[in-house]
């Protein structure tokens, strides 16, 4: 059951309530945000840290990513949000790390290169969202015909199947 009293926002109070979590520890320094919600953990980190997060929550003892998501907060900036989905089989916890984008520059770098798993979770994102991930190695559509116009889950796609 929801226990909206457990939630927790702001860096300091969920990262002096979880001392004992691995990633807290780790992130010390490059997050701008954190979250404890429903039993998880989200880490904001900004655009220009994924990598360095990435690597560093991996060097912690995360070993798995287990999925990239984007999502489209429309009309609200910033915009768009994309969270790793990261799990620690050694400490058996889980993380999010997540970065805000705004709809002005809706482009972050790849973690292909600490993850290589990413690679088909950050085209996902790019086809159905249009954020751009700097540096992957095989950025295009993944869902949708190559000539196809605009990205189908933003928000302000249109649904009546004109434009």
């Amino acid at each position: 059951m929801y226990d909206p009293a457990t939630a927790l926002t702001g860096t300091e109070a969920v990262f002096a309530a979880h001392p004992e979590n691995a990633a807290v520890v780790a992130l010390q320094g490059l997050a701008n945000d954190a979250k404890f919600d429903r039993d998880e953990l989200t880490i904001y980190v900004p655009r220009e840290s994924i990598i360095a997060a990435a690597k560093t929550v991996q060097a912690a003892g995360y070993n798995f990513l287990e999925d990239v998501t984007g999502v489209d907060w429309y009309p609200s900036e910033p915009r768009f949000q994309v969270t790793y989905h990261i799990l620690s089989h050694k400490f058996k916890q889980r993380v999010r790390l997540a970065v805000r984008l705004s709809s002005e520059d809706a482009s972050l770098d790849s973690i292909t290169s600490v993850w290589p798993s990413a690679n088909f979770y950050e085209r996902e994102i790019f086809d159905l969202f249009g954020v751009h991930f700097g540096g992957h190695p095989n950025l295009r559509r993944i869902m949708m015909p190559e000539e196809w116009q605009g990205h189908p889950l933003r928000k302000d796609y249109p649904v009546e199947g004109y434009r």
